[in-house]
């Protein structure tokens, strides 16, 4: 574990997410794992499957970021483009990957399923790739440079992830609070930016909260310095004192938030 600050990106790729038939489910796994290995999700795109989009936001992203994640697009059907896509933002030819062509057949051998030249297109890998096992389905995912390249399917997909935790280097853990209140977000707003001020190293949010029939909102404090983290927390419930109220140490994952901020 590093005490730098090690950085994430995930790109999902595919129409289906985009045009809301398909609702992602992998962004908030990803998100919720790399924070407890102590790396930061900075940034989430959600590209079409279009060449240019793909190839473009790749390298983008992985010049900006220690890590990135991919989902979706390394089927076997005329859609699943990823790993040609990814391959061109390195500058990488595509092979018929041998290690990858093992595996495929031995699964499909024992399914008694054809592997057709469809199929053996998951076996289509960039060169000098490393592959990510694929416990699931066997179609492996791969690691070119720091992109990780991982399927859509939420199930096979975390699969694939729990396999690559030991080879990912966090940094400092980031630690939350959270405070709620019963007073809306324009109550608290000016001294909770004057919070913000103060402590520039702890991230500080506000989110409106609809629970038993009440409105409030939600104080959460995020930071990997423990004793900042402590400090801002103590100075949130004093400024919710201040307003009136008594503050409430809150499990955020019991909220449910009211999007875009509506109760203020």
């Amino acid at each position: 574990m590093s005490d730098q600050t090690v950085t994430a990106a995930l790109c999902i790729i595919g129409n289906e997410i985009l045009s809301g038939r398909t609702q992602d489910k992998n962004l908030g796994y990803i998100g919720e794992q790399l924070n407890a290995l102590g790396i930061r999700l900075a940034e989430v795109r959600v590209v079409r499957d279009d060449e240019g989009a793909i190839v473009e936001a790749v390298r983008a992203l992985s010049e900006r970021y220690t890590y990135v994640f991919t989902s979706g697009g390394i089927g076997p059907t005329h859609d699943d483009i990823t790993t040609a896509c990814i391959a061109k933002a390195f500058g990488a030819a595509v092979e018929r990957n041998p290690e990858a062509m093992w595996r495929l057949t031995a699964h499909y051998a024992n399914t008694g399923i054809d592997f057709n030249e469809a199929r053996r297109k998951m076996a289509d890998i960039p060169v000098g790739a490393e592959l990510i096992d694929n416990p699931v389905s066997a179609a492996p995912g791969f690691i070119i440079g720091n992109v990780h390249v991982l399927p859509g399917v939420p199930r096979i997909m975390q699969a694939m992830f729990e396999g690559l935790t030991g080879r990912l280097t966090g940094g400092a853990p980031v630690l939350s609070h959270t405070v709620a209140c019963t007073i809306g977000e324009g109550t608290v707003a000016a001294g909770l930016g004057e919070i913000q001020g103060r402590y520039p190293d702890v991230e500080i949010g506000s989110y409106p909260y609809f629970r038993a029939g009440h409105f409030g909102t939600s104080l959460v404090l995020r930071s990997a310095d423990a004793d900042r983290l402590a400090a801002a927390s103590e100075e949130v419930r004093a400024l919710v004192r201040s307003l009136g109220a008594e503050p409430i140490e809150a499990d955020p994952a019991a909220e449910t938030t009211v999007a875009g901020g509506a109760v203020a």
